[in-house]
């Protein structure tokens, strides 16, 4: 449905959007997100009293939805002139090509239904009718926020403020501009001005609750929230659910139970209300209290999803209650693949192997290419006959859109890897990569050892600032090492690995050249990264960086200019490193054109890790993953020895890869690759065979 009411919104076809979130409204009105839609439609349409009536509705049953707020924000910028819809204004416009109002006007019903670049342009063309309003500030910030860019948005949008102050719709902004960048107080003190200035936005001050208790201030968190509920306004089901999270926060279970208890009638599917009610049970030790409500519950609303869920959660995993709870989910929702799918898990819990096939065939019946079905149709046939999971996992890739062919296609060489086919699996594997290897990046250039290093500077015992950086290549399982550290670390970053990474050299694959050529010194390298520290959330310098490629050349830089970081390498057997590469990839999507490529610069890398190690060319630590890449526990119990700190523990590493040693089912298959990889395996001390 949101995708039907965006595509009518990007027609500017208004009507047929307020139509399409009317409707959804009527079949989920505990859906937020149906109302937050049905106030963008309304928007578009001009209609602004009614859409901020729609939007209330929908930031009452989540309050602490930071992207409700940020809607918010764009609705009261906005409202500058009420009765304005689009077809006027793109009239407006076309008569007097020098209407202000009229443009920002449409700027803010563009940046309303998500259309980033049309609400840009609007804002050029407002600029050169008024080039100095600091109303502008709004629209350019609020591009900027959503774009991402949010030391834009926080530069446009505070130089707008000085000129405008009290301007609550650009304090606003400006506030959502401070929580993007992890800036708490800041946007709590631009966010608890607009209440100032507006005292009738309680919705706001659900917010404010959020950022307290994420700051560690409950009591101001406690405060803010009892003069919300005070109010008849403050007192909605939303702010209720969220004054039970922060009772659960501060240790108070059964006083977060009266504040939720009450919502399950009104509430019945929200699944945050149901997990929060399933906490608060927990910890008073009220299994039987949470069956007799939630079965109460279900005999009213049989068809909630979420709500059967959490009756399956208060069940012992894998209990015969289980399996009665699922069996009663399946005599209300027969066709209900989420229900069949838990009687499927149930059934391997019990050993009953052919009942889990059966169904498993249902699931796929009703879904065709549903994932659990048909990876549980493949395990049945491997276990019987192997070249019919093989043509199984075929056909689907034969009939599945082009989207989803890559990760049938590693799929496939899992499947032929457990049939006992190495050869075909790594020409599964290997077609694959040379397709998607022109959308890749290159191979890193490495610089080979010079003859001396620069000296190493030196550190005071107590200098506060130790940062590490962390880094494996392809295959060595460093995305679960990091997995495990960031649970226990609020300093780790990996966003040199999604869409807004540092502009620094350790980000830049030519720094190696600039470095050899003098246009980067070692002083400028340091220089960069330490300049990107703060707009990444850090302060103090004290950070734990996932590098996105590493090369002893860079230690030209890190020797004298950092000498207080610490390096740490994730490391398996080179040869199992290969297989891995090979069949899942890496955090890093770097190019495998061809194998003997692949080995080539696989083996040089880690060469540079034997140096490295052998001559201790830097504070270094080698964490070895060979044991336990595919165990969450055994990951968390290595990297406590290797750090002398505990780590918090993580359900998932992510998905399985290959076992140690596996690399020897393909000794023949990849034998002239191996023998490139095997010299640096024994140096690293890793068995020849």
């Amino acid at each position: 449905m949101q995708d039907t009411i965006i595509e009518a919104l990007r027609r500017n076809a208004a009507d047929e959007a307020v139509s399409l979130a009317r409707e959804w409204t009527a079949a989920e009105p505990q859906q937020p997100q149906a109302h937050r839609w049905l106030a963008m439609a309304l928007q578009q349409q001009g209609r602004h009293g009614p859409a901020q009536e729609a939007l209330d509705q929908a930031l009452a049953l989540a309050p602490d939805d930071a992207d409700l707020h940020l809607q918010h924000a764009g609705l009261l910028l906005a409202q500058r002139q009420l009765d304005a819809a689009n077809q006027a204004l793109d009239k407006t416009t076309a008569l007097n090509p020098n209407e202000f109002s009229a443009y920002l006007m449409q700027a803010h019903l563009a940046l309303a239904r998500e259309d980033i670049d049309e609400a840009e342009r609007l804002g050029r063309l407002a600029a050169r009718v008024e080039p100095d309003s600091p109303e502008l500030g709004g629209i350019e910030g609020m591009v900027a926020l959503r774009r991402g860019d949010l030391d834009r948005a926080l530069r446009v949008l505070s130089a707008a403020i000085a000129r405008l102050p009290d301007d609550p719709r650009l304090l606003y902004a400006l506030g959502f501009a401070y929580l993007g960048k992890d800036m708490l107080a800041f946007a709590e003190q631009a966010f608890r001005r607009v209440v100032e200035l507006n005292p009738a936005n309680h919705a706001l001050r659900g917010l404010l609750v959020q950022l307290a208790l994420r700051q560690g201030n409950t009591a101001g968190a406690a405060e803010t929230m009892r003069q919300v509920l005070a109010t008849p306004q403050g007192d909605t089901p939303g702010m209720r659910r969220l004054a039970g999270e922060l009772e659960l926060a501060s240790g108070q279970p059964l006083q977060a139970l009266e504040h939720l208890r009450p919502l399950l009638a009104q509430l019945p599917g929200d699944r945050q209300t149901l997990q929060l009610l399933l906490v608060a049970w927990q910890r008073l030790g009220r299994d039987g209290e949470a069956r007799s409500e939630l079965d109460a519950a279900l005999e009213r609303h049989s068809q909630l999803h979420d709500l059967w869920l959490a009756r399956l959660a208060v069940a012992p995993v894998g209990s015969a209650e289980a399996v009665e709870v699922v069996e009663r989910w399946l005599e209300a929702m027969p066709e209900h693949v989420p229900a069949l799918e838990a009687r499927m898990r149930l059934h391997d819990m019990g050993d009953e192997a052919d009942a889990a096939e059966a169904v498993a065939r249902r699931i796929v019946a009703l879904e065709p290419g549903r994932a659990s079905g048909e990876q549980r149709v493949v395990e049945a046939l491997l276990a019987r006959e192997p070249a019919a999971a093989v043509a199984h996992v075929k056909a689907l890739i034969d009939n599945a859109p082009a989207t989803a062919s890559p990760a049938l296609r590693t799929w496939l060489g899992m499947v032929q890897d457990r049939a006992d086919d190495p050869a075909a699996a790594v020409k599964t594997w290997l077609d694959l990569h040379t397709e998607l290897a022109a959308s890749r990046l290159p191979l890193p250039q490495q610089a080979k050892a010079p003859a001396s290093w620069p000296e190493r500077g030196t550190v005071a015992e107590d200098h506060p600032v130790r940062p590490i950086f962390v880094w494996g290549a392809p295959g060595s399982g460093v995305e679960r090492v990091v997995t495990v550290m960031a649970a226990g670390s609020p300093v780790l970053r990996g966003d040199r690995f999604g869409p807004n990474p540092p502009d620094d050299g350790f980000q830049n694959f030519l720094t190696l050249q600039r470095l050899a050529n003098g246009s980067l010194t070692p002083e400028q390298l340091v220089q960069q990264w330490r300049e990107q520290l703060p707009s990444r959330g850090i302060a103090d310098g004290n950070v734990i960086d996932w590098l996105l490629w590493w090369d002893n050349a860079l230690l030209w830089a890190l020797r004298p200019q950092l000498p207080e970081g610490r390096l740490v390498i994730v490391l398996r057997d080179p040869r199992d490193m290969l297989v891995e590469w090979l069949a899942l990839g890496a955090p890093a999507p770097l190019a495998l054109s061809t194998l003997d490529e692949a080995a080539q610069w696989l083996a040089r890398s880690l060469e540079q890790v034997a140096e490295l190690h052998e001559q201790d060319l830097y504070t270094h630590l080698i964490v070895r993953t060979d044991a336990v890449v595919n165990d969450a526990a055994a990951m968390g119990a290595l990297l406590e020895q290797a750090f002398g700190l505990r780590f918090p523990p993580v359900r998932s590493l992510g998905p399985a890869t290959i076992n140690a040693g596996h690399w020897r089912k393909y000794a023949q298959v990849l034998a002239g690759e191996f023998a490139k990889l095997t010299p640096v395996a024994v140096r690293l001390g890793y068995p020849e065979v």
